[in-house]
Parts: structure tokens; sequence; C-alpha cells
């Protein structure tokens, strides 16, 4: 049986546009609690002194700490064809660490929508189609130099002969 792609013209006209970038001031504060929430007790995130002492020269921001950074407003909008998503895993490049004083712009965009035919989906359901988007996005310092990009790849959902939305 084949089913015809989800992914809409609305869609492949969303991909590479951009996001409004929005400016996130990082505070040696927020660091530090980031580290605390997520149960990272190195002393780099931590202590002010000891990452002093460190080949840093003063405290640095945990790598997934630019997670807590929003972008700006989409200039797009691009609907689901499925009633949930799913986190699919994200791939990161980091070029230096993002410091207290840091002025840090965030864009997103959508790279990527695809639809293929699946043996084994999400929801528990055989023989479906499944769509997935990826999305990018960069942390830009004030000063031009690139602080982090990273994909997230997001499981649109499933459809299946079992079921018609999972």
């Amino acid at each position: 049986m084949t089913q015809e792609s989800v992914i809409t013209d609305e869609m492949r006209a969303a991909i590479n546009v951009e996001s409004e970038p929005l400016v996130n001031d990082v505070e040696a504060g927020a660091i530090k609690k980031f580290a605390r929430a997520i149960g990272d007790t190195n002393p780099l995130f931590n202590d002010d002194e000891a990452a002093r002492k460190s080949r840093y020269g003063g405290l640095i921001a945990p790598p997934t700490f630019l997670r807590s950074m929003n972008s700006g407003p989409s200039n797009v909008s691009v609907q689901s064809p499925y009633p949930a998503n799913l986190d699919g895993g994200s791939e990161w490049e980091y070029f230096e660490p993002v410091r207290p004083g840091d002025r840090i712009t965030v864009t997103t965009y959508l790279a990527v929508s695809t639809s293929v035919q699946a043996g084994w989906v999400t929801c528990f359901s055989w023989f479906g189609r499944r769509s997935t988007s990826t999305s990018s996005t960069l942390w830009w310092r004030s000063s031009g130099q690139q602080a982090s990009a990273t994909s997230h790849r997001k499981p649109l959902g499933c459809m299946s002969r079992k079921s018609k939305n999972c």
C-alpha cells in the first residue's frame, strides 16, 4: 500500500527561512543554576575560584546550557499533520565555551522535512509512514564569532495501516 507524502508545499516553502534573532545575556548565576539543575558538579561550571585557575581562566557554561536559550519568533507557520511529535535527538558542534558576560544571538530554521515508508515506526505501529523534520539552531556571540550550531531531529509522527493517526 503506497501512501502519499504528508510534506506539504507549506512545509517545503518554510525550509531555510530563519527565525527572528533573539539576544540572550549569559549570567554567572544562570550558569551555576543550570549546572545544579542537571546535577553537574564540575567546578568549571560552579566554582569561580577553581574555574579561574583552569585553562579557561574563569567560569564557563555546560555545553547543554545553550538549550536554555530561546530563538526569536518564527517567520513561517508550519502545522504538523500529526497530533503528537517527539524529540528525535540532536547533533551539536561547539566552537568556543560560553562564558558569563557573553551576549548570544540565537536563530532557528527548518533545514529539511522528509516522509518515508517505515517497517516499524513510533507509536507501536507497523508498516506505516514516518515523517521527520530537522531544524538547525545557530548561536552567535555579539563579536560575530559563532559559539555553536546544532541540528534537532523531530519525528513529526506516523501514519499506519492499523490507525489513521498515532
